[in-house]
């Protein structure tokens, strides 16, 4: 499963969205400045208050990182 940790005010983060969904890529959408309690998780696992915060099968990429995001996805592009 990837979920997506965002804000609504985070440009990276609509971009991040419109790229998993060009590669018809399911994802669940989390908005940290609404879900304290994913919040306090997603801070508690990385240490980061930034977003975009994206976690596939529990690995964990801080940012978009398209080659990390599509390795872990086993995506060539």
């Amino acid at each position: 499963m990837v979920k997506v940790f965002t804000t609504p005010t985070c440009p990276t983060c609509f971009v991040l969205k419109q790229f998993l969904e060009e590669h018809k890529i399911d994802f669940k959408e989390i908005d940290v400045s609404q879900d304290e309690k994913s919040r306090e998780e997603i801070i508690k696992k990385t240490g980061q208050m930034s977003t975009p915060i994206v976690e596939i099968d529990g690995q964990i990429v801080i940012g978009f990182d398209k080659k990390k995001i599509l390795k872990l996805l086993n995506i060539e592009e």
